[in-house]
């Protein structure tokens, strides 16, 4: 099987201090990927190098077909806490705005129906005429997932979107990525290792380097040896897990 993302001997930088250094990943089509890590590790600029908007200073990353000129698009959920509540733009027109993934930009009559469909699954269609410096936290999460959906995209890359978010909509959130992920690859960012190992198959520790692990239960004696800032406490089969200070 060809992947989706191969990424070979990454190094990223900024100011010319790297951030990642010699990393190397496959996505392959359906996977759910689980990156964990700590603040300052490079999560999300391995997300950023993925979806073209920072350049690596070595290395690369190769697309798959599919992927390749943006045939089938990646959607994006960005962390909520990097939005510009102040932009003037409604919900439906944020939602809308997904179809400028399919290189769209004036929305069709059938994307304006998706839009709303996606709006009714996520409870959310009585305020697409908000605009989104009105909307709380959990609300925004929703009202950007449903954008990163709207192009059909091959791959959803999730920056940390169980911020902010409601736990009844939280499990909501994971039943329909799993749902998803039947026919769509995922790459999901988070802190809680002990939720998202119920719903991701695979996981990556990312501290400046990438540990690759091809499960989804992960041992602490195996974080201790990717140097990864994990201590994983576990109550019968749903592991619980605390962050602690990270050893470089």
């Amino acid at each position: 099987m060809k992947p989706l993302v191969k990424i070979e001997n990454l190094t990223c930088a900024y100011d010319k201090i790297p951030v990642l250094e010699n990393v190397n990943l496959e996505v392959n089509e359906r996977d759910f990927l689980g990156v964990i890590g700590p603040n300052g590790g490079g999560k999300t600029t391995l997300l950023k190098a993925i979806l073209g908007l920072l350049k690596p200073v070595k290395g690369k990353i190769v697309f798959g077909s599919d992927l390749q000129g943006r045939k089938k698009p990646i959607g994006y959920l960005p962390q909520v806490r990097h939005i510009d509540k102040k932009f003037p733009i409604t919900v439906f027109d944020v939602v809308l705005s997904g179809s400028i993934m399919n290189g769209i930009y004036r929305p069709s009559a059938e994307e304006r129906q998706k839009a709303e469909q996606l709006l009714v699954e996520m409870g959310i269609l009585d305020i697409r005429h908000k605009a989104i410096g009105e909307l709380s936290g959990g609300q925004m999460q929703r009202v950007f997932l449903c954008r990163a959906l709207l192009s059909d995209p091959k791959l959803l890359i999730l920056d940390e979107p169980d911020t902010f978010v409601d736990n009844r909509f939280e499990g909501e959130l994971y039943e329909k990525l799993r749902a998803l992920n039947k026919e769509i690859a995922i790459i999901l960012v988070s802190h809680d290792v002990g939720t998202i190992s119920t719903y991701v198959k695979t996981i990556a520790c990312v501290n400046k380097s990438l540990h690759y692990h091809p499960s989804n239960i992960i041992t602490q004696e195996q974080l201790e040896g990717y140097n990864c800032p994990i201590q994983v406490i576990t109550h019968g089969e749903v592991p619980h897990t605390v962050l602690q200070y990270h050893h470089h």
